[in-house]
């Protein structure tokens, strides 16, 4: 059985997702949770805290999925195929977590931006890394790897704001378009490389 604060939390993951942070209040995470709004900040000290605290065990649950996805690993191709595949499944999986991670950020207080930035450079830094292996091995044109870091992973997280469950293709079956099609564009140095219209498919 969860605990309270497990239950404030996915009731405010439910809340910022359908109404948007700055518009949910307090009281009406309280209600959702079946307690006063007093009781709240028994486990949060703030509506900011309880943000803060989903965007960072979210970002800290990326980026072990990441390192358990790459681990025994050591083909290049393999490990960029596992990296891609793996952030799209995490994304579409805790789909309502990953879009206010996404669409939240300015809700954050100065010092809690900076920690969640910082966690999401570590992050890009390792798809930076297999990048550049790939691009030093001759597997992948010549790309700036930086740049298609960035590329990549935006186009991978995009599919938090418009993936439906009910729709016509599984997780895995969207991770494997995604992988193919980047895997294809860094081999020709990243000239292809377009958001695919599984948007549009998947409606």
């Amino acid at each position: 059985m969860s605990s309270m604060k497990d239950t404030i939390r996915s009731i405010a993951i439910e809340l910022f997702f359908r109404k948007g942070y700055f518009a949910t209040s307090i009281s009406d995470i309280a209600k959702g949770s079946g307690i006063q709004k007093a009781s709240i900040y028994y486990h949060y000290k703030s509506k900011e805290e309880l943000l803060f605290s989903i965007l960072k065990s979210t970002m800290d649950d990326l980026t072990r999925y990441l390192k358990e996805n790459l681990s025994g690993l050591e083909d290049i191709e393999a490990k960029i195929r596992a990296a891609v595949h793996g952030h799209v499944r995490f994304h579409l999986e805790r789909q309502k977590e990953n879009f206010i991670a996404n669409s939240e950020l300015r809700g954050l207080s100065r010092d809690h931006y900076r920690i969640i930035v910082e966690r999401r450079d570590e992050y890009e830094e390792i798809f930076q890394d297999l990048i550049r292996q790939g691009k030093e091995q001759g597997v992948f044109g010549n790309v700036d790897v930086k740049i298609l870091s960035y590329a990549i992973l935006t186009l991978c997280t995009a599919g938090a704001s418009w993936f439906n469950p009910g729709g016509r293709l599984t997780v895995d079956e969207i991770a494997d378009i995604y992988e193919n099609f980047i895997v294809d564009g860094l081999k020709q140095g990243g000239q292809c490389l377009y958001p695919p219209e599984a948007a549009h498919v998947m409606r």
